[in-house]
Formats: C-alpha cells, structure tokens, sequence
C-alpha cells in the first residue's frame, strides 16, 4: 500500500494520482506539480489514502508546493492569454485555409507549451501553421486532433435532459457506449433520441446502465426481478399481459383480460409459467 493524493487538472478531466510529500492538504485546494507535460496546476480532489502499489503508475511523482496566491494569479493570467491565442490561431487557420476547426487553446502553468485542440474530418498538413505560431509565441506548439466526444466535453451544452453536459460536469473518462444498453433499458431505438449532441450514444445510457438489473442479477441478491414484457402476470385485478415495464419505478403496466389496463408494483404480480398459460 502506498499514500496518495488524486489531482484532476480539468474540471472533468481525469484524476491522477501523485504522493503528497510533506504538504499538508485538503479536498479542492490547489497544487502545483511536475508532469510529462511540464509543470502544471491541479485541484486535489481526492484526499490522502492508501492504496494499492498495482493501481499505481510508476514512477508516482511528488506535489511540489501547495498553490500560493501568486500562482492562482499566474493561472488567471494564462487563461486570458489562451482567449487572446485562440483568436490569433483562428486567423493563421483562415489564412492558410486549412480544414480544420479550432476547439480550444490550453497553456501549461509554466507556460513551457501551448496546445491547440481542433477537430477535422481528415489528417492535416499543419507543419506552416506551427512555425507561424511558434514565431507568435516563442514556446513549444502542440497541435492535437481530438473526436467528436472531446469536443463536447471541451465546448460543453445543454443535453436533451435539458442539464448541462455530463461529460462537461463529472466525467472523467468515456466508456464504451452500445445500443444494447439502450435496449435493456426499454428506450427508443431512434438514433436521433439516444444520441447526445455530439452524435454519439449518450454517456448516461452507460452510467445508468447498472440501475436496471437483469433478472438473474436480482435472483442472486434476492431481489424481485421485472416481470417480462409480454408475459402473462395475476396481479389483484386478475390475469393479464404485460404491456410495458418501468425499471426504476418498479412498477409494471398490465392489460387485463377484461381489456382494462393497470399499472402495478412488482411485488403485487406473479408471473405465470409457459406451461400455465
């Protein structure tokens, strides 16, 4: 086991984990550490633990100092300066007519690198860019092409659920998303209303996934499993077939054979065998 602390360097970026050292810290204070990308500022967001030497990447690397004042001013001051970088680069872009499209600019705290984010539909030749913007700025230049996912999170929005962006808010990772989970879910199959607006299945559809547990699922923690849509059930009101089911609501819709429709909590149905009906 080893003590840690994790540091997230984005607001929903991914968490890394380095040794505390001798700072004394706490749960969003900010910290300056060494990286592969140079020295940079993070939030820690995950206090001192213990954990184990196998979910550790070696070599873990020490929290320099606890952010001072005049750090916070210096990450102030490069936001400014990643406004005025973005609009610069945008213009160098039009004038060598490249088809690309800037998403967002990121300084390092030391300033030791710049990182242009930009989306293409294919690769592009961006070597005369580079050199007109390492002129600008007298720095190391990094161009990095990202996909559709990342430039959602980066730009963020308003989902169909009319909340900010999950990938934008708490995310840290993107896990693969399939069509199944939307299935299992009893969710239109239309791509248009399972799709967030970065056109790809919607992150939720993941996350969520683990509420709606399957039938063997609930068997081993002894828990009353849904009873399947189309199955013959005997609820209170009589026999009938199930007509839809509401997963974390519990509750099953039902048409009874006297052609009225209930809705019903599972534990009041039993449904029958194939060999009953």
């Amino acid at each position: 086991m080893q003590t840690v602390v994790g540091i997230r360097f984005k607001k929903a970026g991914k968490i890394y984990y380095f040794a505390p050292g001798g700072n004394q810290l706490i749960a969003d204070d900010g910290v300056i550490v060494e990286t592969a990308r140079g020295v940079e500022y993070g939030t820690l967001v995950i206090p001192a633990r213990d954990v184990p030497e196998s979910e550790i990447v070696q070599p873990l690397k020490t929290i320099l100092r606890k952010a001072t004042k005049e750090d916070l001013e210096k990450v102030k001051e490069n936001r400014e300066k990643e406004k005025e970088a973005f609009v610069l680069c945008e213009e160098k872009i039009k004038i060598h007519e490249l088809p690309m499209k800037l998403i967002g600019v990121e300084y390092t705290f030391d300033v030791n690198k710049i990182i242009f984010y930009f989306t293409a539909d294919g690769r592009v030749d961006f070597r005369e860019l580079v050199k007109d913007l390492a002129a600008i700025f007298h720095t190391r230049i990094e161009l990095r092409q990202i996909g559709v996912r990342d430039e959602a999170k980066i730009t963020g929005g308003i989902g169909y659920c009319g909340r900010p962006l999950c990938c934008a808010t708490f995310l840290g990772d993107f896990e693969p998303v399939s069509i199944r989970m939307a299935k299992d879910q009893n969710l239109s199959l239309n791509p248009t209303k399972i799709s967030g607006i970065c056109g790809r299945l919607m992150c939720c559809l993941k996350y969520e996934n683990d509420m709606y547990c399957c039938k063997s699922k609930c068997c081993r923690n002894n828990i009353i499993a849904p009873p399947k849509r189309g199955s013959r059930v005997v609820s209170v009101d009589g026999e009938g077939k199930v007509i839809s089911v509401n997963e974390q609501k519990r509750v099953a819709t039902i048409l009874l054979d006297n052609k009225r429709t209930i809705v019903a909590s599972w534990d009041d149905v039993i449904e029958k065998d194939e060999e009953d009906t």
